[in-house]
């Protein structure tokens, strides 16, 4: 980003987002307080699929978890129950895909 974004700097996310094959959207403190990062997730919703977009949830290191706004928009990706690997989550549901059928 450029220390002042501007119409250029939209029109190049947007030009980015249309052109990726899939969405991620890395649910941090920073990324939810952002202005930017939500307006590139609405605007990935306009013109994505449901199964083009994903979020990444996190945790930070006291264990605040970010990104449950979103959590039963779509789809996520996410430690599994078991903690030791990743897994994607169909949207709003809590039983775990593997990243291969991604």
């Amino acid at each position: 980003m450029p220390e002042t974004p501007d119409a250029t700097t939209a029109s190049r996310i947007r030009s980015v987002i249309r052109g990726a094959d899939v969405f991620l959207f890395l649910a941090t403190k920073d990324s939810m307080t952002s202005r930017w990062c939500p307006w590139e997730l609405g605007f990935a919703d306009g013109v994505k699929r449901d199964e083009q977009i994903a979020i990444i949830a996190t945790r930070d290191a006291s264990g605040n978890y970010y990104g449950n706004e979103y959590l039963q928009l779509y789809r996520r990706i996410d430690q599994n129950s078991a903690g030791n690997s990743l897994s994607w989550y169909q949207k709003g549901s809590q039983l775990p895909q593997s990243l291969r059928s991604f």
